[in-house]
């Protein structure tokens, strides 16, 4: 059984950050589980361009405003407490943070710990 405390990973490589972002990575793949489970932190103004090609993503809003626009049709979805969005097509997204923002994310396959996005605004394809 595993059992983790988010104090356990800040300050780790499982603490990844970016331009806005910040992601604590609770399981990552040496925890052989086959997904990574996130606490990701959003700051107002944050904009990206984002396409996990070799993840599929799905993230549950605990708190915050924000919005996520499907770049294949256009269409915006406004995500605040309660809603949960799902890229299960690998979908090329745009994420607009309006209000400081807390998602619990998943990852399949599961990420390493200490991966940021690369040119495509996605991870690398996971290794072994």
């Amino acid at each position: 059984m595993i059992v983790r405390e988010v104090s356990e990973v800040e300050g780790t490589r499982s603490d990844a950050s970016g331009d806005g972002w910040r992601s604590r990575r609770l399981l990552t793949r040496a925890d052989g589980m086959g997904f990574t489970i996130t606490d990701t932190t959003l700051r107002p103004g944050m904009e990206a361009d984002l396409w996990y090609r070799n993840h599929l993503e799905a993230c549950y809003c605990l708190e915050g405003e924000m919005q996520v626009e499907d770049l294949e049709t256009g269409q915006v979805h406004r995500v605040g407490p309660g809603t949960l969005y799902a890229l299960d097509r690998h979908d090329r997204h745009r994420v607009r943070v309006l209000a400081p923002t807390r998602l619990i994310c998943v990852f399949a396959p599961a990420l390493g710990g200490d991966e940021t996005h690369d040119e495509h605004g996605g991870y690398p394809r996971a290794g072994p």
